[in-house]
C-alpha cells in the first residue's frame, strides 16, 4: 500500500531496498552538487566536494544528530550501498585505464621517466620512515605486520591522482604548456607503477602465508599477460571486424562485449585474491586508443560514473571517517607530520629532476607541486587498506586529512609559483604548414604591376573559425564569394574580357604585350578548429590527441573538400581544445601567428536567432525587423519577438563575437546568414511567375570609418571574383540635422528614434584610436580618398589593378544625405527588392546588406 497505507518510506526492508537507496542517493548527490558549486569559486576539483560530502553525512558531523545514521544509513542497508559503490568504482578504474595512454609516455620519455621515478622513489622512502613512527604509536602489532603496513603507507605517499591532476591542469589552463605535458606523461607512468605496487600489497595482505602470496602474485601476473596480449589483440580484431574502430564509435554489440569484459576481468582479479578494481583497470588498458575509440567510449560512461557512482563511494568512505578520533595533540601532530612529509617527498622528488633536465625553478616547482596532488586515488588506496584491516579508523582519518589537504593546496600553490606570465607553451602545439600549404601561400601573393595603385587592399590570407557544424554553411557561402575565377583548364587567371573592364570615368587601356599583371586567384584559408574543453574526462583526452583529431575531424574535412572543389587554396588547419571563454584569445593568437589579413566569423540565424520586432510606425503596418539590435542584445523598448534560446545562445555568442573584435590585432568580419528572405522569396514566387536571375545583390551603406572602409574593400574583392554574378550598390550616407519645420506625428518620432539610436550595451564592437580631432580628420581623409578613388575616378588618377577595374563594373555608387540613416537604409533595401519584383526578376541568391 505504500505511504497511503501509512508505511514509512525511510524504513528499510530487504524485500524492497530501493526506497531507502533512492533517498540515500538523492541526499548524497544533492550535497555533493551544492558543495561543488561553492568550491568551484575556489577553483577546487570536484573530488574535494565528494569527500567533504561524505564526511558531513558521516559520524563526524550529521552522524552526531540522534538517530540520523540509524535512519538514513542503517547498518543493514550499507551492503546494498556498498555493492552499488563498488560497481561504480570498477567502472571508474576502467575509465582510468582508458585515460592511460602509453603513447604519451613514449612521446615524452626523456622527461617523464626521470620525473616519475623521482616522484615515486623519494616519497616511498620517506613514507617508510613515517610508517615506522605511526606503526609504533597507533597500530596493533598483533593484528597488522609491519611489512604490510609499510607497503601500504609507501604506496599512499608515492601515488599521484592522475584523474584529478588532469582536471586541475584543465582548470589552470596548463594542458598546452611544457609543464602540463611533462606532468601528464609522468603522472601516467607514476600511476601504472603505483597500481602494480598496490596489487602486490593487497595480494600479500589477503594471503595466509608467504607461499600463498607468491602464488597469488604469479597468477595475477599470468592473468595480466593474458588480458593484455591475446585478449587485447582479439578485441582489436573484433573492433575492426565490426567497423567500430574505423567509425570511432562502439556499436551496441561491442558495448555489450566491453561491459562483459570489464566485470569478468574484475571477477577474475577478485577471485585471485586481488581487489576487483584491478580487473577494471586492466580492462581499460585493453581498449585501443586509435581513431578516438577510447574517447567515444569514455563519453558514454563518464557522466553516470562521476555524477552517480563515485559520490556514493566517497559517502561510504565518509561514513568510515570519524574525525572525532583525532581528539588529542599527539594525533594532530602526527597528522601534520604525515602531510608535510608527503608533500616534501613529492615536491623534491619531482622538482629536482625537472631542474636537472633544464627547467627553470618556477617550472620545476610547479611540476613538484602538481605531482603532490593525491585526490581520490589515494582515498581508494586508503579505503582498501581500511577494508583489509591494515589501517585502523584513527590512522585512516589521519591519512584522509593529509589527502584532502594536499589536493586542496595544489591549485593555489601552482598559481603562486607558476602564474600565466611565466608559462611556456609546448613547441609542438604550433602547427607548421605542409608542402601543399606552402604552395598555397605562395600562389596567393600575386604579381605586382608597376604603376598600378593599391587603393584597395585585397585580403589574401583569411583565418576561418570552425566550432559547430551549423557554422560551416555561412563560411562556405562567404568563402565562395571571395573565391577563385578559373579558366577552363582549372588554373586561376583573368579573362581578357574581365581585364578590359574599368570604371565609367576611366578610359580603357589594354595592357602592353608581355607585361605582368596581378593574378586574380582569391585568398588562402587558414582554418582554426576549436573544441570546448569541459571538466569531463573525455575533454581532457581530446586535448592529448589533437593531431589525430585534426586528421579525422568532419568540420575540417568538409571545409577542405569544399575549398578543393572550388579551387580555393587552404593551409594546414590547426585544432585547439580549450575552454569556451578562451576562444577569442586563441583566435587572435592564431591569426597573428599565421599572418592572416582577416578573421572570418560566421553567424547562423537558425542556430542563433537575432530577429527583434520594432513597434509599427503606423496602425496596421507590419513591424520592422532590426536584426542588428537583436544580435547585440539591446532592448529598444518595443515589442520584442525572441526565440526561447536567444538569451541563452545568441546573446552568449554575441559576447564571444565582441571579444574577438576587441582582442584581435587583425581585421575581423562577421557574416550573418539568414533564411528569412528566402522564405519571403518563395512566397512571392508562388504568387507571381518571375524570371529567375542567378547571382546576388549586395547593398552597403557607407558612413565612413575603418569598419566601413574594410567592408567596401571586401565588396570590391567579392565583385572582382564573382564573374559578373554579383552586383553591389554602395550608398555614401551623410547624416544631417532633422528639419524641425516639418510636421511630424508622435508615432513617426518614436519610429525615427528607434531606428537611429546607437547601441547602448556598453561593450565596444571594435577598438579604435583615441577620439580626438586629429584621429577624426585622419579617418575622414581616408574615407574621402577611398570613395573618390573608386566612385569619382578621373583620367589623371593612377590606374587601378585589373581586379579592381573588373569589380567596379558591377558596383553602383550613390551619395545621399538624410537625418535618419538607418531608416533610409531599410527603405533603400526595400526599394531595391521592389524594383526587381516590378520588372519581373527574382534572384537565385539573396539581397545581402553589409
Amino acid at each position: 500500500g505504500g505511504v497511503i497505507s501509512g508505511e514509512n518510506p525511510v524504513d528499510f526492508s530487504t524485500k524492497d531496498p530501493l526506497r531507502l537507496w533512492v533517498i540515500q542517493l538523492v541526499l548524497v548527490v544533492v550535497t555533493t552538487q551544492i558543495l561543488s558549486l561553492l568550491l568551484r569559486f575556489m577553483r577546487q576539483p570536484r573530488v574535494i566536494s565528494e569527500v567533504i560530502a561524505g564526511v558531513i553525512l558521516g559520524p563526524s558531523i550529521l552522524g552526531r544528530i540522534p538517530n540520523f545514521s540509524n535512519t538514513i544509513f542503517p547498518p543493514e542497508s550499507l551492503p546494498y550501498l556498498t555493492l552499488t559503490a563498488n560497481i561504480g568504482l570498477v567502472l571508474f578504474l576502467f575509465l582510468v585505464g582508458l585515460e592511460t595512454d602509453t603513447r604519451v609516455i613514449r612521446r615524452n620519455a626523456k622527461y617523464s621517466v626521470f620525473v616519475a621515478a623521482g616522484g615515486m622513489i623519494l616519497p616511498f622512502s620517506m613514507g617508510v620512515g613515517v610508517a615506522s613512527l605511526v606503526y609504533k604509536k597507533f597500530v596493533d602489532h598483533d593484528e597488522v605486520t609491519f611489512g604490510n603496513f609499510l607497503l601500504f603507507v609507501g604506496v599512499a605517499f608515492a601515488i599521484t591522482a592522475f584523474p584529478v591532476l588532469c582536471r586541475i591542469l584543465t582548470e589552470l589552463k596548463l594542458l598546452e604548456t611544457t609543464v602540463g605535458i611533462v606532468v601528464l606523461s609522468a603522472g601516467v607512468g607514476n600511476d601504472i607503477v603505483a597500481w602494480v605496487l598496490l596489487a602486490l600489497a593487497v595480494s600479500l595482505v589477503n594471503a595466509s602465508s608467504n607461499l600463498t602470496a607468491l602464488w597469488v602474485l604469479l597468477a595475477t601476473t599470468a592473468f595480466t599477460i593474458f588480458i593484455l596480449v591475446p585478449i587485447r589483440y582479439g578485441f582489436l580484431w573484433l573492433a575492426r571486424r565490426t567497423g567500430s574502430l574505423e567509425d570511432g564509435q562502439p556499436s551496441t554489440f561491442l558495448m555489450t562485449v566491453i561491459l562483459l569484459l570489464v566485470f569478468c576481468s574484475a571477477f577474475c582479479t577478485d577471485v585471485l585474491g586481488v581487489h576487483p578494481i584491478f580487473g577494471g583497470f586492466l580492462a581499460g588498458l585493453v581498449i585501443p586508443q586509435e581513431s578516438g575509440f577510447a574517447i567515444a567510449l569514455t563519453e558514454k560512461l563518464e557522466d553516470l560514473v562521476s555524477l552517480l557512482f563515485l559520490p556514493l563511494y566517497f559517502t561510504l568512505s565518509g561514513l568510515k571517517t570519524d574525525l572525532g578520533l583525532l581528539n588529542n595533540g599527539t594525533t594532530w601532530g602526527y597528522t601534520i607530520l604525515i602531510t608535510i612529509v608527503a608533500f616534501i617527498g613529492k615536491f623534491i622528488g619531482a622538482s629536482v629532476p625537472s631542474k636537472w633536465l633544464g627547467f627553470n625553478w618556477r617550472e620545476a616547482g610547479a611540476i613538484g607541486i602538481l605531482m603532490s596532488c593525491k585526490g581520490l586515488v589515494e582515498l581508494i588506496v586508503l579505503n582498501i587498506g581500511l577494508q583489509a584491516g591494515i589501517l585502523s579508523p584513527r590512522v585512516f582519518a589521519m591519512f584522509v586529512i593529509e589527502a584532502l589537504t594536499l589536493t586542496f593546496i595544489t591549485t593555489p600553490l601552482t598559481l603562486l609559483v607558476y602564474p600565466p606570465k611565466y608559462r611556456t607553451f609546448h613547441s609542438t602545439a604550433k602547427h607548421k604548414p605542409d608542402e601543399e600549404s606552402r604552395r598555397n601561400i605562395e600562389t596567393s601573393r600575386g604579381i605586382a604591376v608597376p604603376g598600378e595603385t593599391d587603393l584597395v587592399d585585397f585580403k589574401r590570407r583569411i583565418a576561418v573559425v570552425l566550432h559547430r557544424l551549423e557554422h560551416i554553411s555561412p563560411l562556405m557561402t562567404i568563402t565562395q564569394l571571395l573565391g577563385v575565377t578559373k579558366l577552363s583548364n582549372g588554373s586561376p587567371s583573368i579573362s581578357k574580357e574581365m581585364r578590359d573592364v574599368d570604371s565609367p570615368s576611366t578610359s580603357k587601356s589594354p595592357p602592353k604585350s608581355g607585361s605582368q599583371e596581378t593574378l586574380s586567384i582569391g585568398p588562402t584559408l587558414d582554418a582554426l578548429r576549436l573544441m570546448d574543453l569541459s571538466d569531463r574526462t573525455s575533454a581532457v583526452m581530446y586535448g592529448s590527441v589533437t593531431s589525430e583529431l585534426l586528421r579525422r575531424d568532419p568540420l575540417v574535412a568538409a571545409l577542405r573538400t569544399f575549398a578543393r572543389i572550388h579551387g580555393i587554396p587552404m593551409t594546414t588547419a590547426s585544432l585547439a581544445v580549450i575552454p569556451y571563454e578562451d576562444f577569442p584569445s586563441k583566435i587572435s593568437e592564431r591569426a597573428t601567428e599565421s599572418g592572416a589579413d582577416l578573421v572570418l566569423l560566421s553567424w547562423n540565424t537558425t542556430l542563433h536567432p537575432v530577429a527583434e520586432a520594432l513597434p509599427p510606425t503606423k496602425t496596421g503596418e507590419t513591424p520592422t525587423y532590426n536584426p542588428f539590435e537583436g544580435m547585440f542584445g539591446k532592448s529598444t523598448g518595443g515589442v520584442q519577438v525572441r526565440a526561447p534560446t536567444e538569451r541563452s545562445a545568441a546573446v552568449i555568442y554575441a559576447q564571444f563575437v565582441r571579444k574577438v573584435f576587441s582582442l584581435s590585432a587583425v581585421d575581423v568580419a562577421l557574416y550573418i546568414e539568414s533564411d528569412s528572405m528566402e522564405v519571403e522569396q518563395h512566397k512571392e514566387e508562388e504568387e507571381k511567375p518571375d524570371v529567375v536571375v542567378s547571382g546576388q545583390k549586395i547593398f552597403m551603406p557607407f558612413f565612413g570609418g575603418p569598419d566601413d572602409r574594410l567592408a567596401l574593400n571586401l565588396i570590391v574583392q567579392i565583385c572582382a571574383n564573382s564573374g559578373g554574378l554579383i552586383e553591389a550598390t554602395v550608398v555614401k550616407i551623410t547624416k544631417t540635422e532633422p528639419d524641425v519645420s516639418l510636421t511630424t506625428t508622435k508615432d513617426n518620432n518614436e519610429a525615427v528614434n528607434t531606428l537611429t539610436v546607437q547601441s547602448a550595451t556598453g561593450f565596444p564592437e571594435t577598438i579604435y584610436g583615441p577620439e580626438n580631432t586629429h584621429m577624426r580628420m585622419e579617418s575622414e581623409t581616408a574615407d574621402n580618398l577611398l570613395w573618390n578613388g573608386l566612385a569619382k575616378r578621373s583620367a589623371d588618377m593612377a590606374p587601378l589593378s585589373p581586379d579592381v577595374r573588373r569589380a567596379l563594373g558591377h558596383i553602383t555608387f550613390i551619395e545621399s544625405s538624410t537625418p535618419t540613416p538607418l531608416a533610409f537604409c531599410i527603405d533603400q533595401i526595400t526599394q531595391v527588392s521592389k524594383d526587381e519584383k516590378d520588372v519581373g526578376v527574382t534572384r537565385g541568391g539573396d539581397i545581402a546588406a553589409i
